[in-house]
């Protein structure tokens, strides 16, 4: 088949089936699949509306002439057999993080408006997810037509746990065969080819909590720059003043007859990966009530800590600092600070270069929380990820990305994470166009956020480029 013939035959594949693409979207939006351990059972390992998305992922990849596995409830795939047992593979999800607040459309359903796609999932990345299938569909019909088998088998695998630690895929690597190559269709497009390593730590206090602050609470992830952070303190509302992004209001009293005020500090958010032009909630907090005395002496230390902890975002204030030529500088954040059973828990994220190694970042934050009378304990390590980007498989995705938009095809790298870290040969592949981010409408909201949204322009495109893509792999030899 010629590849004007390939082409010709995409566009009107994506044409016929796009209502209907849409609609199985819609039918995995409808599950709110929050990861949930506290439900989690044999063969539900993320809890049941977790399980509940996988199932239907499976049932749509059945349904479009996949052989589908159920891997214990970890994930699952769906297999179009080839002349090899050595398989491509596509990886995409069917968890979400939770909903939030802020909505003005249904976020468990999707809602189509002047070209755009709303509802929590529909990037991220269940709408991707949904092209993934639909992609493999397509050479089901094609086998089924010319009686030939593909070169290599293909299969779509229905990813269940990326959003809070991607415990999934080291279970299926236990079990099948690393495929000869991967994509994702879960980041931005040209393509990326490498991600910073990803640490994320914990801070303890001594049982300090109590004497003047009765509880600190700031952000919703490790993972992300707070834009919100609350303290309930032992004080009188009227005798506090006021100050920039700050709200002061009275609390009540506590069992002792005590006054009781919450200090209100609000940022301004963002991904942890992405930190330039964020404003840390727990910074602004930590600053408002040192300021102003609303603390006791041990708790003026554990304040003090927090506000290093959130005084840079490039490691220098607690002197991690480093960097390549490959992923540039490290990022180093505070996402969350709560009291527990009378202590300050306060995380870090960080997203570190290959000059570096969590080793050397764990040792330096051991040492810190100890000048603090703070414990330190690694909640999670993942090295950095980096594949050659000269590689053929790479050279053919770029080549079929520049075709379908005209922009510069060259790979890059981020301090995000994907399934992609995880294989030998991966990469993350669209589906976001990000040199056409400009376009967006202000109204469309992003990963994770309300009103999560993407264009379908964007998703017919990308299924299109899949398709091609994956059949110009299967000419390669891998």
């Amino acid at each position: 088949m010629t590849d004007e013939v390939l082409k010709a035959q995409v566009d009107a594949y994506v044409d016929e089936n796009w209502e209907n693409i849409i609609e199985d979207i819609r039918y995995l939006v409808q599950v709110e699949s929050v990861e949930d351990l506290s439900a989690a059972e044999a063969g539900k390992p993320w809890g049941p509306k977790s399980f509940e998305a996988l199932r239907r992922g499976l049932e749509l990849a059945e349904r479009l002439g996949l052989k589908t596995t159920n891997v214990d409830g970890y994930l699952g795939f769906g297999d179009l057999p080839g002349a090899s047992q050595k398989y491509i593979a596509t990886i995409a999800h069917t968890d979400i993080v939770p909903l939030g607040l802020g909505w003005t459309v249904d976020p468990l359903d999707v809602t189509r408006k002047d070209g755009y796609l709303l509802g929590r999932g529909v990037l991220d990345d269940k709408g991707p997810f949904v092209l993934s299938l639909w992609a493999a569909h397509f050479f089901v019909e094609h086998v089924k037509k010319t009686g030939k088998l593909l070169p290599y088998t293909l299969r779509a695998i229905v990813g269940n746990n990326e959003e809070t630690g991607m415990g999934d895929v080291p279970y299926y690597l236990e079990r099948y065969p690393e495929p000869a190559f991967c994509f994702t269709p879960d980041a931005e497009f040209p393509l990326i080819c490498g991600e910073k390593g990803v640490y994320h730590g914990e801070f303890t206090s001594a049982a300090i909590a109590g004497e003047k602050i009765v509880e600190l609470d700031g952000g919703t992830v490790p993972n992300a720059i707070p834009g919100l952070a609350c303290a309930v303190v032992r004080a009188d509302s009227t005798t506090l003043p006021k100050a920039p992004h700050i709200d002061v209001e009275d609390a009540g009293v506590d069992d002792q007859g005590n006054h009781l005020t919450r200090i209100s500090a609000h940022g301004k958010g963002g991904h942890a990966s992405m930190p330039a032009g964020t404003v840390n909630a727990i910074g602004l907090l930590d600053a408002y009530l040192l300021e102003h005395n609303l603390c006791s002496d041990t708790e003026r230390a554990f304040l003090e800590f927090s506000a290093l902890l959130c005084s840079t975002t490039d490691g220098t204030g607690t002197n991690i600092q480093s960097s390549d030529d490959k992923f540039g500088p490290l990022t180093c954040i505070s996402g969350t600070v709560r009291t527990k059973n009378g202590c300050f828990v306060q995380t870090i994220d960080s997203r570190y270069p290959t000059s570096t190694t969590g080793k050397a970042i764990t040792s330096a934050m051991e040492d810190l929380g100890k000048t603090y009378g703070c414990t330190y304990r690694v909640v999670a390590d993942d090295v950095p990820f980096y594949i050659d980007p000269k590689s053929p498989e790479i050279a053919t995705l770029l080549d079929t990305y520049h075709e379908y938009t005209g922009h510069e095809g060259k790979a890059f790298v981020i301090g995000g994470g994907t399934y992609a870290r995880h294989f030998k040969h991966a990469v993350a592949f669209g589906p976001v166009e990000s040199a056409e981010a400009d376009q967006i409408p202000a109204w469309v909201g992003a990963e994770h956020g309300p009103d999560e949204g993407v264009s379908e322009e964007w998703l017919r495109r990308a299924l299109k480029i899949y398709i091609v893509s994956i059949a110009r792999l299967m000419e390669l030899d891998l």
